[in-house]
Protein backbone atom coordinates (compact mmCIF):
# COMPACT_ATOMS: atom_id res chain seq x y z
CA UNK A 1 0.00 0.00 0.00
CA UNK A 2 1.20 3.55 -0.73
CA UNK A 3 2.36 5.08 2.53
CA UNK A 4 0.32 2.87 4.87
CA UNK A 5 -0.16 -0.69 5.98
CA UNK A 6 -2.95 -2.63 4.32
CA UNK A 7 -6.06 -3.00 6.45
CA UNK A 8 -7.42 -6.55 6.61
CA UNK A 9 -10.61 -7.78 8.28
CA UNK A 10 -10.85 -11.46 9.27
CA UNK A 11 -14.04 -13.05 10.60
CA UNK A 12 -13.83 -16.10 12.85
CA UNK A 13 -10.35 -14.94 13.85
CA UNK A 14 -10.37 -16.40 17.37
CA UNK A 15 -9.32 -19.92 16.42
CA UNK A 16 -8.55 -22.42 13.69
CA UNK A 17 -7.74 -21.47 10.12
CA UNK A 18 -8.80 -17.83 10.47
CA UNK A 19 -6.43 -17.46 13.42
CA UNK A 20 -3.59 -18.87 11.34
CA UNK A 21 -4.57 -16.41 8.59
CA UNK A 22 -4.31 -13.53 11.06
CA UNK A 23 -0.80 -14.63 12.01
CA UNK A 24 0.21 -14.89 8.35
CA UNK A 25 -0.91 -11.33 7.60
CA UNK A 26 0.72 -10.09 10.81
CA UNK A 27 4.07 -11.46 9.62
CA UNK A 28 3.73 -9.12 6.65
CA UNK A 29 2.95 -6.12 8.86
CA UNK A 30 -0.77 -5.77 8.14
CA UNK A 31 -3.22 -3.82 10.28
CA UNK A 32 -5.91 -6.30 11.28
CA UNK A 33 -9.54 -6.02 12.26
CA UNK A 34 -10.35 -9.26 14.06
CA UNK A 35 -13.96 -10.40 14.46
CA UNK A 36 -15.15 -13.33 16.59
CA UNK A 37 -17.70 -14.02 19.31
CA UNK A 38 -15.18 -14.83 22.05
CA UNK A 39 -13.44 -11.72 23.37
CA UNK A 40 -10.85 -13.67 25.37
CA UNK A 41 -9.64 -15.49 22.27
CA UNK A 42 -9.62 -12.22 20.34
CA UNK A 43 -7.30 -10.72 22.94
CA UNK A 44 -5.04 -13.76 22.64
CA UNK A 45 -4.72 -13.48 18.85
CA UNK A 46 -4.27 -9.72 19.14
CA UNK A 47 -1.22 -10.36 21.35
CA UNK A 48 0.13 -12.84 18.80
CA UNK A 49 -0.38 -10.36 15.97
CA UNK A 50 1.46 -7.61 17.82
CA UNK A 51 4.33 -9.97 18.68
CA UNK A 52 4.69 -10.77 14.97
CA UNK A 53 4.91 -7.11 13.98
CA UNK A 54 1.32 -6.31 13.04
CA UNK A 55 -1.33 -4.28 14.79
CA UNK A 56 -4.91 -5.24 15.51
CA UNK A 57 -8.26 -4.09 16.82
CA UNK A 58 -10.84 -6.61 17.98
CA UNK A 59 -14.62 -6.71 17.77
CA UNK A 60 -16.81 -9.30 19.48
CA UNK A 61 -19.65 -10.01 17.06
CA UNK A 62 -21.82 -12.84 15.76
CA UNK A 63 -21.55 -12.88 11.96
CA UNK A 64 -25.07 -14.34 11.77
CA UNK A 65 -26.27 -10.86 12.81
CA UNK A 66 -25.93 -8.44 9.88
CA UNK A 67 -26.15 -5.34 12.09
CA UNK A 68 -23.29 -6.54 14.27
CA UNK A 69 -21.11 -7.17 11.22
CA UNK A 70 -21.86 -3.72 9.80
CA UNK A 71 -21.07 -2.08 13.14
CA UNK A 72 -17.82 -4.05 13.33
CA UNK A 73 -16.78 -2.84 9.86
CA UNK A 74 -17.56 0.75 10.81
CA UNK A 75 -15.55 0.51 14.04
CA UNK A 76 -12.55 -1.08 12.30
CA UNK A 77 -12.42 1.65 9.66
CA UNK A 78 -12.58 4.35 12.33
CA UNK A 79 -9.64 2.74 14.12
CA UNK A 80 -7.47 1.59 11.21
CA UNK A 81 -8.61 3.31 8.03
CA UNK A 82 -10.18 2.05 4.78
CA UNK A 83 -10.48 -1.73 4.50
CA UNK A 84 -8.34 -3.19 1.70
CA UNK A 85 -9.02 -6.92 2.21
CA UNK A 86 -11.99 -8.66 3.81
CA UNK A 87 -11.63 -12.37 4.62
CA UNK A 88 -14.73 -14.38 5.51
CA UNK A 89 -13.67 -17.30 7.66
CA UNK A 90 -16.25 -17.78 10.43
CA UNK A 91 -17.93 -21.19 10.41
CA UNK A 92 -19.72 -23.81 12.43
CA UNK A 93 -21.11 -27.23 11.63
CA UNK A 94 -23.02 -30.15 13.10
CA UNK A 95 -21.59 -33.63 12.60
CA UNK A 96 -24.73 -35.69 12.15
CA UNK A 97 -26.88 -37.64 9.72
CA UNK A 98 -29.51 -35.28 8.33
CA UNK A 99 -32.39 -37.19 9.91
CA UNK A 100 -30.91 -36.72 13.39
CA UNK A 101 -30.57 -32.93 13.09
CA UNK A 102 -33.22 -30.46 14.17
CA UNK A 103 -34.40 -27.70 11.81
CA UNK A 104 -32.97 -25.10 14.19
CA UNK A 105 -29.54 -26.76 14.12
CA UNK A 106 -29.52 -26.85 10.34
CA UNK A 107 -30.62 -23.22 10.16
CA UNK A 108 -27.97 -22.09 12.63
CA UNK A 109 -25.18 -23.69 10.57
CA UNK A 110 -26.40 -21.77 7.52
CA UNK A 111 -26.91 -18.54 9.48
CA UNK A 112 -23.24 -18.59 10.52
CA UNK A 113 -21.44 -20.38 7.71
CA UNK A 114 -23.39 -19.02 4.73
CA UNK A 115 -25.21 -15.86 5.83
CA UNK A 116 -22.17 -14.85 7.87
CA UNK A 117 -20.27 -14.70 4.56
CA UNK A 118 -23.14 -12.78 2.95
CA UNK A 119 -23.15 -10.22 5.77
CA UNK A 120 -19.37 -9.84 5.64
CA UNK A 121 -19.40 -9.50 1.86
CA UNK A 122 -22.14 -6.85 2.02
CA UNK A 123 -20.24 -4.84 4.64
CA UNK A 124 -17.06 -5.01 2.53
CA UNK A 125 -18.84 -4.11 -0.72
CA UNK A 126 -20.52 -1.09 0.86
CA UNK A 127 -17.05 0.39 1.35
CA UNK A 128 -15.02 -1.10 -1.50
CA UNK A 129 -17.39 -0.33 -4.37
CA UNK A 130 -17.45 3.36 -3.46
CA UNK A 131 -13.64 3.45 -3.60
CA UNK A 132 -13.37 1.05 -6.57
CA UNK A 133 -10.72 -0.84 -4.61
CA UNK A 134 -10.46 -3.93 -2.45
CA UNK A 135 -10.42 -7.70 -2.33
CA UNK A 136 -12.89 -10.10 -0.72
CA UNK A 137 -11.58 -13.57 0.07
CA UNK A 138 -14.06 -16.36 0.75
CA UNK A 139 -12.58 -19.31 2.62
CA UNK A 140 -14.29 -22.13 0.77
CA UNK A 141 -14.03 -25.89 0.75
CA UNK A 142 -13.69 -28.77 -1.68
CA UNK A 143 -16.95 -29.93 -0.03
CA UNK A 144 -18.75 -27.19 -1.95
CA UNK A 145 -18.15 -29.32 -5.06
CA UNK A 146 -18.32 -32.79 -3.52
CA UNK A 147 -20.56 -32.99 -0.44
CA UNK A 148 -20.00 -35.80 2.03
CA UNK A 149 -22.24 -37.61 4.52
CA UNK A 150 -22.57 -36.39 8.10
CA UNK A 151 -22.03 -32.73 7.11
CA UNK A 152 -25.04 -31.90 4.95
CA UNK A 153 -25.64 -28.48 6.53
CA UNK A 154 -22.01 -27.40 6.21
CA UNK A 155 -21.67 -28.70 2.66
CA UNK A 156 -24.87 -26.92 1.67
CA UNK A 157 -23.58 -23.67 3.17
CA UNK A 158 -20.26 -23.92 1.33
CA UNK A 159 -22.08 -24.66 -1.92
CA UNK A 160 -24.24 -21.58 -1.35
CA UNK A 161 -21.13 -19.45 -0.77
CA UNK A 162 -19.78 -20.59 -4.13
CA UNK A 163 -23.03 -19.64 -5.88
CA UNK A 164 -23.28 -16.25 -4.20
CA UNK A 165 -19.65 -15.40 -4.91
CA UNK A 166 -19.72 -16.37 -8.57
CA UNK A 167 -22.88 -14.35 -9.14
CA UNK A 168 -21.32 -11.35 -7.38
CA UNK A 169 -18.17 -11.67 -9.47
CA UNK A 170 -20.25 -11.31 -12.64
CA UNK A 171 -21.98 -8.23 -11.24
CA UNK A 172 -18.66 -6.56 -10.48
CA UNK A 173 -17.33 -7.40 -13.92
CA UNK A 174 -20.49 -5.97 -15.51
CA UNK A 175 -20.02 -2.62 -13.80
CA UNK A 176 -16.29 -2.55 -14.54
CA UNK A 177 -15.36 -2.56 -10.87
CA UNK A 178 -11.80 -3.12 -9.67
CA UNK A 179 -13.11 -4.87 -6.54
CA UNK A 180 -11.89 -8.46 -6.73
CA UNK A 181 -13.54 -11.56 -5.25
CA UNK A 182 -11.80 -14.91 -4.88
CA UNK A 183 -12.50 -18.28 -3.24
CA UNK A 184 -9.85 -20.47 -1.61
CA UNK A 185 -11.01 -24.09 -1.60
CA UNK A 186 -9.68 -25.91 1.46
CA UNK A 187 -8.96 -29.61 2.16
CA UNK A 188 -9.27 -31.28 5.56
CA UNK A 189 -7.45 -29.10 8.10
CA UNK A 190 -6.19 -29.78 11.60
CA UNK A 191 -8.25 -27.20 13.51
CA UNK A 192 -10.05 -27.26 16.89
CA UNK A 193 -13.50 -27.45 15.27
CA UNK A 194 -13.62 -31.22 15.75
CA UNK A 195 -13.55 -30.73 19.52
CA UNK A 196 -16.16 -28.01 19.82
CA UNK A 197 -18.61 -28.26 16.93
CA UNK A 198 -21.87 -29.94 17.83
CA UNK A 199 -21.97 -33.67 17.08
CA UNK A 200 -24.56 -36.43 17.13
CA UNK A 201 -21.99 -39.07 16.23
CA UNK A 202 -21.13 -42.03 18.48
CA UNK A 203 -17.37 -41.48 18.01
CA UNK A 204 -15.31 -38.29 18.07
CA UNK A 205 -15.26 -36.41 14.77
CA UNK A 206 -12.15 -36.01 12.67
CA UNK A 207 -11.19 -34.36 9.35
CA UNK A 208 -11.21 -36.33 6.13
CA UNK A 209 -7.70 -37.52 5.21
CA UNK A 210 -5.24 -36.32 4.10
CA UNK A 211 -5.04 -33.61 6.74
CA UNK A 212 -3.09 -30.35 6.43
CA UNK A 213 -2.00 -27.90 9.09
CA UNK A 214 -4.01 -24.65 9.08
CA UNK A 215 -0.85 -22.70 8.25
CA UNK A 216 -0.90 -24.28 4.78
CA UNK A 217 -4.36 -22.83 4.20
CA UNK A 218 -3.27 -19.49 5.70
CA UNK A 219 -0.44 -19.13 3.19
CA UNK A 220 -2.90 -19.85 0.39
CA UNK A 221 -5.31 -17.18 1.68
CA UNK A 222 -2.54 -14.58 1.90
CA UNK A 223 -1.40 -15.37 -1.63
CA UNK A 224 -4.94 -15.31 -3.02
CA UNK A 225 -5.63 -11.95 -1.37
CA UNK A 226 -2.82 -10.37 -3.41
CA UNK A 227 -3.50 -12.01 -6.79
CA UNK A 228 -6.29 -11.72 -9.35
CA UNK A 229 -7.16 -15.41 -9.40
CA UNK A 230 -10.86 -16.30 -9.31
CA UNK A 231 -10.20 -19.36 -7.13
CA UNK A 232 -7.35 -21.29 -5.57
CA UNK A 233 -7.31 -25.00 -4.71
CA UNK A 234 -5.33 -26.05 -1.62
CA UNK A 235 -3.86 -29.55 -1.49
CA UNK A 236 -3.87 -32.33 -4.05
CA UNK A 237 -6.86 -33.86 -2.24
CA UNK A 238 -8.95 -30.79 -3.11
CA UNK A 239 -7.95 -31.04 -6.76
CA UNK A 240 -8.74 -34.76 -6.94
CA UNK A 241 -12.03 -34.34 -5.07
CA UNK A 242 -13.28 -31.51 -7.26
CA UNK A 243 -12.22 -33.05 -10.57
CA UNK A 244 -13.24 -36.54 -9.52
CA UNK A 245 -16.75 -35.30 -8.88
CA UNK A 246 -16.85 -33.52 -12.25
CA UNK A 247 -15.78 -36.64 -14.12
CA UNK A 248 -17.50 -39.42 -12.16
CA UNK A 249 -20.05 -38.12 -9.63
CA UNK A 250 -21.86 -41.46 -9.34
CA UNK A 251 -18.62 -43.26 -8.57
CA UNK A 252 -17.83 -40.60 -5.95
CA UNK A 253 -21.26 -41.17 -4.36
CA UNK A 254 -20.60 -44.87 -3.95
CA UNK A 255 -17.03 -44.37 -2.75
CA UNK A 256 -18.00 -41.83 -0.09
CA UNK A 257 -20.98 -43.92 1.01
CA UNK A 258 -18.51 -46.71 1.82
CA UNK A 259 -15.68 -44.67 3.32
CA UNK A 260 -16.71 -41.21 4.54
CA UNK A 261 -18.90 -42.16 7.50
CA UNK A 262 -16.20 -44.14 9.29
CA UNK A 263 -13.53 -41.86 7.81
CA UNK A 264 -14.90 -38.89 9.77
CA UNK A 265 -14.84 -40.65 13.13
CA UNK A 266 -12.03 -41.83 15.39
CA UNK A 267 -12.11 -44.93 17.58
CA UNK A 268 -12.75 -42.76 20.67
CA UNK A 269 -16.28 -42.40 22.00
CA UNK A 270 -17.87 -38.96 21.85
CA UNK A 271 -19.05 -37.28 25.04
CA UNK A 272 -22.68 -36.30 24.35
CA UNK A 273 -22.59 -33.73 27.16
CA UNK A 274 -19.48 -31.81 26.10
CA UNK A 275 -19.88 -28.07 25.34
CA UNK A 276 -20.30 -27.05 21.70
CA UNK A 277 -20.16 -23.71 19.90
CA UNK A 278 -23.34 -23.87 17.84
CA UNK A 279 -25.28 -21.33 19.92
CA UNK A 280 -22.61 -19.86 22.20
CA UNK A 281 -18.83 -19.85 22.43
CA UNK A 282 -16.84 -22.51 24.24
CA UNK A 283 -14.49 -21.39 27.00
CA UNK A 284 -10.75 -21.69 26.59
CA UNK A 285 -8.16 -20.68 24.02
CA UNK A 286 -7.78 -23.52 21.52
CA UNK A 287 -5.37 -21.76 19.16
CA UNK A 288 -5.15 -22.57 15.48
CA UNK A 289 -4.30 -26.28 15.51
CA UNK A 290 -6.34 -29.25 16.61
CA UNK A 291 -5.35 -32.70 17.88
CA UNK A 292 -4.28 -34.24 14.56
CA UNK A 293 -0.81 -32.74 14.20
CA UNK A 294 0.94 -36.11 14.08
CA UNK A 295 -0.72 -36.95 10.76
CA UNK A 296 -0.96 -33.44 9.34
CA UNK A 297 1.11 -32.14 6.43
CA UNK A 298 3.06 -28.93 6.95
CA UNK A 299 3.20 -28.13 3.26
CA UNK A 300 1.62 -28.90 -0.10
CA UNK A 301 3.54 -29.49 -3.32
CA UNK A 302 0.35 -28.76 -5.24
CA UNK A 303 0.00 -25.36 -3.55
CA UNK A 304 3.66 -24.57 -4.23
CA UNK A 305 3.11 -25.32 -7.90
CA UNK A 306 -0.02 -23.14 -7.91
CA UNK A 307 1.74 -20.18 -6.34
CA UNK A 308 4.93 -20.59 -8.39
CA UNK A 309 3.55 -21.15 -11.86
CA UNK A 310 6.31 -19.14 -13.53
CA UNK A 311 8.99 -21.35 -11.94
CA UNK A 312 7.00 -24.49 -12.76
CA UNK A 313 6.72 -23.32 -16.37
CA UNK A 314 10.46 -22.68 -16.58
CA UNK A 315 11.25 -26.08 -15.06
CA UNK A 316 8.79 -27.81 -17.40
CA UNK A 317 10.18 -25.92 -20.38
CA UNK A 318 13.73 -26.82 -19.44
CA UNK A 319 12.71 -30.47 -19.04
CA UNK A 320 11.11 -30.48 -22.49
CA UNK A 321 14.17 -28.89 -24.08
CA UNK A 322 16.42 -31.39 -22.32
CA UNK A 323 14.26 -34.23 -23.58
CA UNK A 324 14.34 -32.91 -27.13
CA UNK A 325 18.11 -32.50 -26.97
CA UNK A 326 18.52 -36.04 -25.61
CA UNK A 327 16.35 -37.49 -28.37
CA UNK A 328 18.26 -35.56 -31.00
CA UNK A 329 21.59 -36.78 -29.61
CA UNK A 330 20.41 -40.39 -29.67
CA UNK A 331 19.13 -40.02 -33.23
CA UNK A 332 22.50 -38.64 -34.37
CA UNK A 333 24.29 -41.54 -32.70
CA UNK A 334 21.99 -44.09 -34.36
CA UNK A 335 22.46 -42.32 -37.70
CA UNK A 336 26.26 -42.52 -37.38
CA UNK A 337 26.07 -46.20 -36.46
CA UNK A 338 23.82 -46.91 -39.45
CA UNK A 339 26.19 -45.09 -41.82
CA UNK A 340 29.14 -46.95 -40.33
CA UNK A 341 27.38 -50.29 -40.91
CA UNK A 342 26.80 -49.40 -44.58
CA UNK A 343 30.49 -48.53 -45.17
CA UNK A 344 32.15 -51.47 -47.09
CA UNK A 345 35.60 -50.53 -45.82
CA UNK A 346 34.33 -50.63 -42.29
CA UNK A 347 32.77 -54.05 -42.94
CA UNK A 348 36.06 -55.38 -44.39
CA UNK A 349 37.94 -54.30 -41.29
CA UNK A 350 35.69 -56.31 -38.94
Amino acid sequence: MQGRQEVVVITGAGAGLARAVAREFARHGASLGLISRNQARLEAIKSEVEALGGQAVTVSADVANADQVEQAAEFIERQLGPIDIWINGAMTTVFSPLHEMTPDEFKRVNDVTYLGYVHGTMAALKRMRARNHGTIVQIGSALAYRPIPLQTAYCGAKHAIKGMTEGLRCELMNEGSDVHVTIVEMPGLNTPQFDWCKSHLPQRARPVSPVYQPEVGARAVYWAAHQRRRQVYVGISSVLTIWGNKLAPGLMDRFLARTAVSGQQTAESEDPDRPDNLWQTVKGDMGARGRFSRESHDDSYQLWMTTNRAKVGMIAGAAVLAGVALCATRQRRHHRVDRHDDDPLALSRR
